[in-house]
């Protein structure tokens, strides 16, 4: 079998904007989830896409993005915060699997971002073990969009995927490099709980052309 060409990060972000579409359409196709597959991709895998998001249990990322085995790279933390495990794993699906795109994935109702709010609001003291790390590392986001005017829920969330993407590229040489030659690009998508939905929210590396209307860059 002649294995097909790598995608572009455009090409990659269309694929999954479409898996999306048919998911919130009800109409989801289910690709590459079939016994054929599981033995095609059991020698090695060839994701084209880095998916970053958030633990939450509502965002089963193959499921939402109609993508089936091998297609994606799955990272997930709660709040997607990055620590230095996160930057490796992002590193090691662009730099060693040759992914096209590095996807940051939020979504409304974030419970780490609504504990963020509340830890700066009435303190950190209701927050036990790790959690409080989580909260740490949302707090710049909230703060970033406290300063800018922003107090709905669907703002601070777009704030806190713009900078996750900013904070990828500053602390990962290996990601700005991949992105800086075209070669894979960021993009942050902001989830609809309600209705399934993911609305583009910010891109970094992709043509002027691929950026879908509405979006901020």
């Amino acid at each position: 079998m002649t294995e097909a060409p790598p995608l572009t990060p455009s090409e990659a972000v269309e694929l999954l904007l479409a898996g999306n579409e048919r998911f919130v359409a009800g109409a989801p196709q289910h690709p590459n989830q079939d016994a054929v597959r599981r033995a095609e991709t059991a020698p090695g895998q060839r994701p084209f896409a880095v998916l970053f998001g958030c633990s939450d249990s509502r965002l089963a990322a193959e499921i939402i993005f109609d993508r089936g085995l091998g297609d994606l790279f799955v990272v997930r933390t709660a709040g997607h915060v990055a620590g230095p495990e996160v930057l490796g794993s992002i590193e090691y699906g662009v730099s060693v699997l040759d992914c096209a795109l590095v996807v940051v994935l939020g979504h409304d109702s974030c419970g780490a971002v609504a504990a963020t709010r509340t830890a700066l609001t009435d303190g950190l003291g209701t927050a036990i073990g790790y959690v409080r790390d989580v909260i740490e590392r949302v707090t710049p986001s909230v703060l970033a969009a406290q300063a800018a005017g922003l107090t709905s829920d669907d703002d601070i969330i777009a704030e806190h995927i713009r900078n996750t993407v900013d904070l990828l590229l500053d602390r990962s040489r290996i990601l700005a490099d991949q992105v800086s030659s075209g070669r894979t690009a960021v993009v942050g998508l902001s989830y609809r709980l309600a209705d399934g939905s993911a609305r583009l929210v910010t891109t970094r590396g992709l043509p002027v052309d691929a950026i879908v209307p509405g979006s901020t860059t």
